[in-house]
């Protein structure tokens, strides 16, 4: 039956048998422990049904499943949460009979007692990682999750130790970017080590990609960890930044991310320049750190490229341009006047309204710079722009023209 269950049609009949549901509950409340796991096949086969009415069909079996997450076989375990999970997506109501219910305590209970099982803390992860991501996660379901002891679970599963294997791993740290990404405080995480656990394995994995090691596992733990750290750091104490991250390891783990996975990987190495804008946008110690390890002329040569890439890349030296006027200038000695004069060119409104935010910061108080920028032909381009069609490039390349290149305007 369970195999004959994997087709929808098949799904559809079943479920208009009068009691077959009934059916598939007496057996895997019975007492022959078979028929109980074939029982929960079949439960399973109907959870995933592309049918919300065929999986909705499985809510009187849940309060079994929650009661068995304990003291059963790994596959019996497995396939409870892993049908639980299935039902997450299928509405309010499901959500809030499963939290009735108990599944948060049950979810705890359960990654607590099989932690040295990483089949079940996988499903149990997936399970979890469901139910964060329903609609009504955010009021209903974080706040009971981040009061429990599920985020201190997850974090303990994101080790560089290899026998825990990267498949619970990615589970967790997809939940732990749910929970990151719904609450504008992440103070509770924050105090639970979350910051610092995340960034520390974020060091291990970017030390296995500068060695050249490239397996599937390793860049699916990747992009959920760089979510986590983004959403983090903005909450960080700006004292406590640098000790949290690693310091200026940090940085090095960033840009080699984003270098590594520039072709291969667009959308990775872009994660890895979202992370490293909120880290200079947040610390000027981390935007000092990009000048000391000489970091920024690889950066700029990276505003070339898109995928929305140089996007985040110019912010970055935005930051870092922001915090003092030394620091400007060592962004012109690297040659970012020279590249702003290409950005300045290109047809992405973005970055062309951001090169010109840019180049206020560099030239704002520096004559110096502004006359080299005219050196450089840069003139004539703010000239173009005053044409454009776009109202806020129009005003801004007209107001560096007026405000700190008049004397040059020939």
């Amino acid at each position: 039956m369970s195999k004959a269950l994997r087709d929808p049609s098949t799904q559809l009949t079943f479920i208009k048998q009068e009691n077959s549901i009934h059916l598939l509950v007496g057996l895997l409340t019975g007492s022959d422990a078979r028929c109980r796991l074939l029982a929960l096949q079949c439960l399973h086969e109907l959870s995933h049904s592309p049918h919300t009415s065929v999986s909705l069909t499985c809510l009187p079996a849940s309060s079994y499943l929650l009661t068995y997450l304990s003291g059963q076989s790994t596959r019996f375990t497995e396939l409870c949460l892993y049908t639980l999970g299935n039902l997450c997506p299928d509405g309010d109501a499901v959500t809030e009979k499963l939290l009735a219910q108990g599944i948060i305590p049950a979810l705890a209970n359960c990654m607590e007692s099989q932690r040295h099982n990483l089949a079940v803390v996988e499903a149990a992860a997936f399970t979890l990682s469901q139910l964060l991501q329903t609609r009504t996660a955010a009021q209903n379901i974080i706040p009971t999750v981040l009061a429990s002891r599920l985020p201190s679970l997850l974090l303990s599963v994101l080790t560089p130790e290899p026998e825990f294997g990267p498949a619970p791993a990615i589970e967790c740290a997809w939940c732990l970017h749910y929970l990151t990404s719904s609450t504008k405080d992440n103070r509770e995480l924050l105090t639970g080590g979350a910051l610092q656990q995340c960034s520390s394995l974020l060091g291990t994995l970017g030390g296995a990609v500068t060695a050249g090691k490239r397996d599937e596992g390793l860049e699916l733990l990747l992009c959920p960890l760089l979510r986590c750290v983004g959403n983090l750091l903005c909450c960080c104490p700006v004292e406590e930044l640098s000790s949290q991250v690693g310091g200026a390891s940090f940085m090095v783990t960033l840009c080699a991310i984003i270098h590594t996975y520039l072709h291969t990987r667009p959308s990775l190495a872009r994660e890895a320049a979202w992370v490293l804008n909120n880290a200079t946008a947040h610390c000027s110690q981390i935007c000092s750190a990009l000048l000391s390890l000489n970091l920024v002329p690889a950066l700029i040569n990276l505003l070339l490229f898109s995928e929305g890439i140089n996007v985040m890349i110019l912010r970055t030296l935005a930051n870092v341009a922001h915090k003092n006027k030394e620091s400007s200038v060592q962004l012109v000695e690297h040659g970012l006047l020279a590249a702003l004069c290409t950005t300045l060119k290109m047809a992405d409104q973005e970055m062309v309204t951001l090169s010109l935010e840019v180049l206020f910061l560099l030239v704002d108080g520096s004559s110096k710079i502004a006359k080299e920028f005219v050196r450089q032909g840069g003139l004539a381009l703010l000239e173009v722009i005053q044409f454009n069609s776009e109202r806020e490039m129009r005003e801004r390349a007209s107001y560096l023209l007026h405000q700190h290149f008049v004397s040059y305007d020939q």
